[in-house]
């Protein structure tokens, strides 16, 4: 009961701009939800190798890390809304487009531009939940926000299964997949109503009259931006890792046990649906160990579940290690964001997000067309066994790493943090 009032006070402290936020997440994720659980068969069905699935994810997640700096920059100085509002529309008219073109180079080039657009959606969220919020308020906020969008993940992915096979009964599987995405794109698109009614005030004069050089703004913030620096090298190694893994999890299932479309809809709703739980324990984890161990604690604890479903051949057995490792990994990632949130200026919180998403990107974007050619190269049982080997010594170096080098940070000032450093 005190761990339900909890929440229950913290989420009606949450003003009107936070709860439109959460809103238009939703949409959002939705529409990913069922769109990322499908494109791999489409691209598959319209004749194409996995070499080509390893482009187009590639070329998206390179995009994002090639733009997400940018945008952050964008996103300080313009403000958060217009660069939501930019991202969500243009992002929503490409996916639209992703569902109809066929060709190659249109279907790699559109994946690229999804990369772009979509970031100046996610690296505008977090600053803006960030400073619609109070210190207090961050541990609780960033993990009910990654719960929610997790949720939302969740019925994407379980719609998305769902709604192909039903297409399927009256259609072709490619006309059954392309009314899907199309589908997906449209949802995505809702979420501009929520964002047209945020509101944002900003002191644009201000900002103009006083206009400070990059060198002395390094200087200012240098405690920032070795914060944001030492969060980057955590996240490239944790994105290598999961670049190799994640973006492949419908193929690895549909490959080695021959799963329907509805069943790998299903195994990675579920996932979703545990990860959100973990998230919303997080909180508890933090008040126990403190932010830096409950991160590391939840990361590690994950890495039987990966060995579990990466040398498994039992459909339900690589069900529960996938449902156990992606609740374990990703809970801690709200904490994380709370973590370095707490602890960079408002003036560069945006570009804090960006660079910590970039190289996460990068990692996808460089590890794509290598975890496509093991598992050519080694068939569906030996290639996603090394692949998944491979992301879990990666795992456990990211989290050692994170461990070693925050350990001794000193505590952000908030309720929860300074508790958990006493």
């Amino acid at each position: 009961m005190p761990f339900l009032k909890e929440w229950s006070s913290q989420i009606k402290s949450y003003n009107q701009n936070i709860r439109l936020t959460i809103l238009a997440n939703v949409f959002v994720q939705i529409g990913l939800g069922v769109f990322m659980v499908i494109y791999n068969f489409y691209v598959r069905e319209l004749g194409y190798d996995e070499q080509v699935n390893g482009q187009v994810i590639s070329m998206t997640s390179l995009a994002t890390a090639l733009i997400l700096v940018p945008a952050g920059i964008f996103s300080d100085r313009f403000g958060r809304k217009k660069m939501m509002l930019f991202g969500v529309v243009l992002s929503g008219l490409i996916l639209i487009m992703r569902g109809i073109f066929e060709g190659q180079s249109l279907l790699v080039s559109l994946a690229f531009a999804t990369g772009l657009t979509i970031a100046f959606f996610q690296v505008s969220a977090i600053p803006w939940l960030s400073e619609n919020s109070k210190p207090g308020q961050r541990v609780y906020l960033f993990s009910i926000f990654s719960a929610v969008m997790t949720g939302a993940s969740v019925i994407g992915n379980l719609f998305g299964g769902i709604l192909t096979d039903f297409f399927a009964v009256y259609f072709s599987q490619l006309v059954s997949i392309r009314l899907t995405l199309l589908i997906a794109g449209g949802i995505f698109l809702i979420a501009l109503i929520p964002i047209a009614k945020f509101h944002e005030v900003r002191e644009v004069k201000k900002e103009r009259e006083i206009k400070i050089p990059f060198r002395e703004k390094f200087r200012s913030q240098r405690e920032g931006f070795k914060i944001i620096l030492l969060f980057a090298v955590a996240q490239l190694i944790i994105g290598v890792g999961a670049g190799l893994v994640i973006p492949y999890l419908n193929l690895y299932f549909a490959d080695r046990f021959f799963a329907s479309n509805s069943v790998i809809g299903l195994i990675i709703s579920l996932g979703q649906a545990a990860t959100a739980v973990a998230m919303i324990i997080g909180p508890l984890m933090v008040k126990r160990f403190g932010e830096v161990k409950a991160v590391v604690i939840l990361q590690l604890s994950s890495l039987p579940f990966l060995l579990l479903t990466a040398y498994t051949e039992n459909l339900w057995l690589a069900a529960v290690g996938f449902l156990f490792r992606q609740a374990l990994m990703n809970a801690g990632n709200p904490i994380q964001t709370s973590l370095m949130m707490s602890r960079v200026d408002n003036s560069v919180k945006g570009l804090a997000n960006s660079v910590n998403q970039m190289v996460f990107n990068l990692g996808w974007a460089i590890m794509g067309p290598v975890s496509t050619g093991i598992v050519i190269a080694h068939g569906a049982y030996w290639g996603y066994a090394i692949v998944f080997s491979i992301t879990a010594s990666l795992y456990l170096v990211g989290s050692l790493y994170f461990l070693r080098v925050f350990k001794s940070l000193k505590p952000s000032g908030t309720p929860s943090t300074v508790k958990a450093a006493q």
